[in-house]
């Protein structure tokens, strides 16, 4: 008999394929951009690189501003992702460990905020911006985005199951502010979880392709999924060129992975024995 608690064969075997499965959409796009694009038409599927991926990308930046859309991808997703982490971590510890009127109706005022699909507000935001003059600046990308009902949420979650109320009422007894309480008791508990809000927020605002469609010129460096958008458009679709951009977009998410890996993982872990 196998000891509780130690995986079976069959259980090695589902997660090699969930991670092939998972690895290999990306590991392919790697393939086709290191050929050109008669590597989409071959009859027999290629699986090994080829000599092509510096030409490639040499090609990519010479059809688009590929260098301005990442830097303008970059200064949203990280605005989004560090203006996110922290407002939605105040908000969730107020919601979940200060006492004032109303908290509790105004929390599920948030939640259901998060029920209301994105399209009902898009052409009201678009007249906000064009009125207040930010079409075509990145600032009508940003500003929508600085915090969302799952952030909070998910911050909130978080206080209720690793800051400890005994010890935030401990720290309101030896007169500590609120701010104090937070910053010295909340935020060391909270960085996992953080983490995970973090990484979760940077590639949902790095892969958001219909509001900067919506806000931004195309002719003026939009972000990085507006202009992978523009190598596969006209009458023919270089396939090898588009799956080099986008090999070359997804970059910055791995890089941001593998430097907050850990946090990422010990948050979900946490998530997990909370839950």
């Amino acid at each position: 008999m196998r000891p509780r608690g130690r995986a079976g064969a069959w259980v090695y075997v589902v997660l090699v394929a969930v991670l092939g499965a998972s690895v290999f959409p990306l590991y392919w796009s790697f393939v086709v951009s290191t050929r050109d694009d008669s590597a989409i038409g071959s009859t027999t599927p290629v699986m090994l690189p080829g000599g092509h991926f510096f030409e490639n990308v040499r090609q990519v930046f010479d059809t688009v501003d590929f260098w301005a859309a990442i830097g303008n991808s970059l200064i949203v997703s990280t605005t989004v992702m560090v203006s996110n982490v922290v407002l939605a971590s105040l908000a969730g510890f107020a919601f979940a460990r200060l006492r004032f009127p109303g908290r509790n109706s105004l929390f599920l005022f948030v939640v259901g905020s998060a029920m209301v699909p994105t399209q009902l507000g898009v052409i009201p935001l678009y007249l906000v911006v064009s009125d207040i003059g930010w079409y075509g600046r990145l600032e009508a990308v940003i500003v929508p985005a600085l915090v969302g009902a799952f952030g909070v949420f998910w911050m909130r979650q978080a206080c209720e199951a690793a800051v400890p109320r005994e010890l935030v009422d401990a720290a309101t007894v030896d007169g500590a502010s609120a701010v104090r309480t937070f910053w010295h008791v909340a935020v060391p508990a909270l960085r996992p979880q953080a983490a995970v809000l973090g990484m979760l927020t940077f590639m949902a605002s790095w892969n958001d392709y219909f509001w900067p469609l919506v806000v931004l010129d195309p002719d003026e460096a939009p972000t990085v999924q507006v202009v992978l958008s523009h190598l596969a458009s006209g009458y023919y679709t270089d396939y090898a060129l588009m799956l080099t951009g986008a090999t070359l977009a997804v970059l910055p998410v791995i890089v941001l992975f593998l430097v907050m890996g850990r946090y990422i993982v010990r948050g979900i872990l946490k998530g997990t024995v909370y839950g």
